[in-house]
């Protein structure tokens, strides 16, 4: 549980380094994610967080959406990222989630929301006009667990094809790359 939890919060401080730069005029901003503007973006972020404090809190994670946008979006975003933080650090070592009928260990768990957290932090901050690589001691063991999570079967449903980066890329692009984003 270490490492997933290690992850989840760099991942979680990564991207509210981007999020202290939305502003309201930003939020009809088209993003690297397929046809969504940044207001798209950080309300699936805020059911994305409901759905992991869920998986951290009570040992499963539902199918339906969390429920209403908050009406402050970013402010809602930080307090879950703290919420989640707190909830996982509560999370045994060996402990399971359940996800639909499928017991995952919350490590696994862990670190697939920190790919999530951590890709969307970068389309945030892309979305604000602002260059944040992500940092290579968070790309790297992400990188190296991404293909658990990101398969063919969601391409292009949930993930856009990879994009052709040379393997001498920053792990960052590559990450990036990985999961359909053009990182240049």
């Amino acid at each position: 549980m270490a490492e997933g939890l290690a992850l989840l919060e760099r991942a979680v401080g990564y991207a509210l380094g981007g999020l202290r730069h939305v502003s309201s005029a930003a939020l009809p901003r088209p993003t690297p994610c397929h046809e969504w503007v940044l207001r798209d973006l950080l309300w699936h972020m805020t059911d994305s967080l409901a759905t992991l404090c869920e998986a951290a809190d009570l040992g499963h994670i539902g199918l339906k959406p969390s429920g209403d946008e908050p009406a402050d979006l970013v402010g809602g975003l930080c307090e879950r990222a703290c919420a989640l933080i707190h909830g996982w650090a509560a999370v045994e070592r060996e402990a399971a989630v359940w996800v639909a009928d499928r017991p995952l260990p919350a490590d696994i768990v862990a670190a697939a929301g920190a790919v999530e957290i951590t890709v969307h932090g970068w389309d945030v901050a892309r979305a604000c006009g602002l260059d944040r690589p992500v940092p290579g001691d968070l790309a790297e063991p992400l990188l190296e667990l991404s293909p658990l999570f990101v398969t063919d079967a969601d391409r292009p449903g949930r993930f856009a094809e990879p994009v052709a980066v040379s393997p001498r890329c920053e792990p960052g692009d590559r990450l990036l790359a990985f999961l359909g984003r053009d990182p240049g």
